[in-house]
């Protein structure tokens, strides 16, 4: 009777403990290395991921892909546990909501840039623009600081040192070429385009529109456009972690370079920097 208490003690310990596994960095062996991990992504575009989970297998790293439909839960659920890591936003989001929550998160790699781009119908360059057109940009703070940031490494406006990132017409510089600069709502910055010399479009919004930035614009983002590169992101107590790194290492290698560069045709380009680079 004895032994039957025993073994029954035994098998509800081990049940509360398989209950208790879900969350994410438990299946571990016996260096305290994890094997099974969550990675977090936003939206349902997981093909990145599944070709680097494929290449994971043969690492003995079982990779489990998790889906949001926004872009809080995956860095909260990274905080709580519930995560090994995340993959799903910019080095400027990223380092504006840890500032925010007060989260222990960061960087171990970056993975690509989804450009935002100069679109027109009437030019083929920008020197083309003349002076005094009209050019359309996103309305919202975010997206019209990331847009005047292009107009000014094309050479089309100035702005001041100390930019912050936000956007608005108060804070161009110099305007050598006295153009207008028309906000208007990022949806319809493709169909404004008729109507001005140019206007710069969102990557999403620009591929939604049948565009690809690097065949149908006048100019695109590449990686010095450091504060919007997709970053992976994991917990600060974690960045160490060899499996977590070798994860990393599987992404940025010249495999999956290839299968972003043919998956995507250009509307996300591979954009493997240093962390430095990005301010980590």
């Amino acid at each position: 009777m004895k032994k039957l208490l025993l073994s029954l003690i035994l098998i509800t310990l081990a049940l509360f403990s398989v209950a208790c596994s879900g969350k994410s960095g438990d299946a571990k062996d016996a260096e305290g290395e994890t094997k099974h991990i969550k990675i977090g992504v936003s939206g349902t575009d997981t093909r990145v991921w599944d070709h680097v989970a494929e290449k994971a297998k043969k690492e003995g790293i079982e990779i489990e892909v998790v889906t949001f439909s926004d872009y809080v839960l995956p860095n909260t659920a990274l905080a709580e546990g519930e995560l090994d890591a995340n993959s799903f936003q910019t080095v400027a989001y990223f380092d504006e909501f840890i500032k925010d929550q007060k989260l222990d998160l960061v960087p171990i790699a970056t993975t690509i840039i989804a450009p935002m781009a100069i679109y027109s119908e009437k030019y083929k360059d920008v020197s083309e623009i003349p002076d005094g057109s009209t050019i359309a940009v996103p309305n919202d703070e975010s997206n019209m600081g990331r847009a005047l940031l292009l107009l000014q490494e094309a050479g089309l406006i100035k702005l001041p040192e100390d930019f912050n990132g936000l956007g608005s017409l108060e804070v161009i510089k110099e305007n050598p070429k006295n153009l207008k600069i028309e906000p208007v709502v990022a949806a319809q910055t493709p169909r404004v385009l008729p109507d001005v010399a140019a206007s710069v479009i969102n990557n999403g919004v620009a591929v939604d529109a049948g565009f690809s930035p690097t065949e149908d614009s006048m100019m695109h983002e590449n990686e010095t456009a450091t504060p919007y590169i997709n970053i992976i992101a994991v917990r600060a107590e974690d960045k160490d972690n060899e499996t977590l790194k070798k994860v990393a290492e599987l992404y940025q290698s010249e495999d999956t370079k290839k299968f972003i560069e043919k998956e995507y045709k250009g509307n996300q380009i591979p954009t493997f920097v240093p962390l430095e680079k990005i301010g980590w």
